[in-house]
């Protein structure tokens, strides 16, 4: 599937204590495609996201264009610990909140949270915590998934869970860009995005 650019870098970079983390960095996303972004640690993966998310607006070169919303999902788990899973949902601190119980529900069973929607989340394990954010990936009508290490504290079967919605959310006509230093199915048929080079593999 492919269409209008949802999102579009154009000649970012960014320097961060005295070194070019990276630079002329120009790419696209459309409906349908799904981008496996990869690079070393340090190379400036999650300043990128977070750049192409809105959430870093100055000190760097470029333009991003953001012609559809945007979900972010951050490598660390924005989870109140003294929040159940359904109150964390229904106050998120990105500002989408959630209000439907039976959605909610659905969205934690998805995530293997069934029976632990008003448990607090200081009580569940760490990747239990992450779950609870990838529960927004069942609920949110952002067509546009920028998405930093979900596959952090998450199990073999989260993993292939996760990547199926992926999967659905493209075919809807949505986008996924994710970083992970782990390799995707080849089912995903996600395509490789190199940092370092800017390009596509």
């Amino acid at each position: 599937m492919s269409g209008p650019s949802m999102l579009e870098a154009i000649d970012l970079g960014i320097e961060r204590g005295g070194r070019q983390l990276f630079s002329g960095f120009s790419f696209s996303l459309t409906p349908g495609s799904i981008v496996h972004l990869r690079g070393e640690n340090g190379a400036g993966k999650t300043t990128l996201l977070r750049m192409l998310a809105g959430l870093s607006r100055y000190g760097f070169d470029g333009a991003v264009h953001r012609h559809s919303a945007c979900l972010f999902l951050g490598h660390q788990s924005a989870v109140k610990g003294l929040l159940s899973p359904r109150e964390n949902l229904h106050w998120h601190p990105s500002g989408e909140r959630f209000r439907d119980d039976q959605a909610i529900e659905s969205a934690l069973a998805n995530v293997g949270l069934h029976g632990y929607e008003d448990v607090p989340a200081a009580q569940l394990s760490a990747g239990q915590q992450r779950r609870v954010d990838l529960a927004r990936l069942y609920l949110s009508q952002k067509p546009v998934w920028l998405l930093d290490e979900p596959f952090t504290a998450i199990d073999i079967r989260g993993v292939t869970r996760l990547q199926q919605r992926f999967v659905e959310h493209a075919a809807q006509g949505g986008a996924v860009l994710l970083s992970s230093h782990q390799a995707l199915d080849a089912s995903v048929n996600a395509r490789l995005l190199d940092l370092s080079s800017g390009q596509f593999s």
